[in-house]
């Protein structure tokens, strides 16, 4: 128990040694500007909060329509390569 106690006791000292031996240069703190509230600013969407969604909704709307042709199309090229070869 006393053999670990003294290997820290060592580690110690000698990190000690080290951290004396280095050389740092410290360097001015860099000066930040405090942002009071009043001086945020906030995005302009035009409108209020519910033209904001009603904007994107559409927006989502018109985007899931496309994806909904697309997978239907696709899924028709499919069915026309497929029905030859499935015929008798």
């Amino acid at each position: 128990m006393h053999d670990w106690k003294s290997e820290r006791e060592a580690l110690l000292a000698e990190t000690m040694e080290f951290t004396k031996s280095l050389k740092i240069e410290r360097s001015t703190p860099e000066v930040r500007k405090v942002v009071e509230p009043h001086e945020l600013s906030f995005p302009d969407y035009g409108g209020s909060e519910r033209d904001e969604i009603r904007k994107r909704v559409e927006s989502f709307k018109v985007h899931q329509e496309r994806f909904m042709r697309e997978r239907e199309e696709h899924a028709e090229s499919l069915l026309r390569r497929i029905r030859p070869i499935t015929k008798p």
